[in-house]
């Protein structure tokens, strides 16, 4: 059996409600459990929260909420691989046990399925113990620098100071919208997604962007509304 489960709190501080407000005609974490549900690669799509609205919206837009998450799992310092591994642990004991588990993020509007289809098809490679969403920095980062107390600036790596931008190699980071994973792996708090047994899915970077920040709402749908609306779908037909 194949398990997505998709994390979402109630507790949200930044935007509030952010889990289930409404992006470009939808609650938020709905574009997640269509993509998950048309994705074809789950048996099950279950949301994992411990608020009532939430659970509600998630069952209405076809999730599963077959348990509410406990508060020691709700807070603001509950790491994700925590809530899966409760999730996996719970169906473990109350229904089969599943082969692969994804993590999909409530706030992951631009997750793709063929993405998500192409990240089981690495995983059942049998290599890898994780596989997740990635892109490059839109700049270098052995050039980043920050201020000082006292106004100047400092780099962070500065025996690059002389090198020439095109002899960097390129730097990736996580694209916080999906995670799969070996249920094992999950619940083996010693196995780490950031490892040498983990690898990546990319994505374009114009299809990522961290969702924390009312700016960061507004820019995302203004991202949606061009990038993905079917107007404009032709234009990113070979990125998408």
């Amino acid at each position: 059996m194949n398990l997505a489960v998709i994390p979402a709190r109630g507790g949200s501080k930044r935007i509030p409600r952010k889990n289930i407000k409404e992006f470009c005609g939808k609650p938020i974490i709905a574009w997640s459990i269509e993509a998950a549900r048309e994705s074809g690669c789950f048996d099950r799509v279950i949301v994992s929260t411990d608020d009532s609205e939430i659970a509600e919206v998630a069952r209405q837009w076809g999730a599963e909420v077959p348990f509410m998450r406990p508060a020691e799992l709700s807070d603001d310092y509950t790491g994700t691989i925590e809530v899966i591994a409760h999730a996996i642990n719970w169906i473990n004991k109350n229904s089969i046990k599943p082969e692969y588990v994804c993590c999909i993020y409530a706030t992951a509007p631009f997750v793709r399925i063929r993405d998500l289809q192409a990240g089981l098809n690495i995983l059942e490679e049998g290599k890898w113990d994780y596989v997740f969403s990635a892109t490059k920095f839109p700049s270098t980062i052995f050039r980043s620098f920050q201020q000082t107390l006292n106004g100047g600036v400092e780099m962070l790596f500065p025996d690059h100071y002389s090198k020439r931008s095109q002899d960097f190699p390129e730097v990736l980071h996580d694209a916080g919208q999906f995670y799969w994973g070996r249920s094992g792996a999950w619940i083996n708090s010693s196995t780490k997604i950031f490892s040498l047994t983990s690898t990546v899915l990319y994505i374009p970077p114009w299809r990522v962007q961290d969702i924390d920040t009312e700016e960061d709402w507004c820019r995302a749908e203004l991202i949606y509304q061009y990038g993905f609306s079917k107007s404009h779908q032709n234009n990113f037909e070979n990125e998408i």
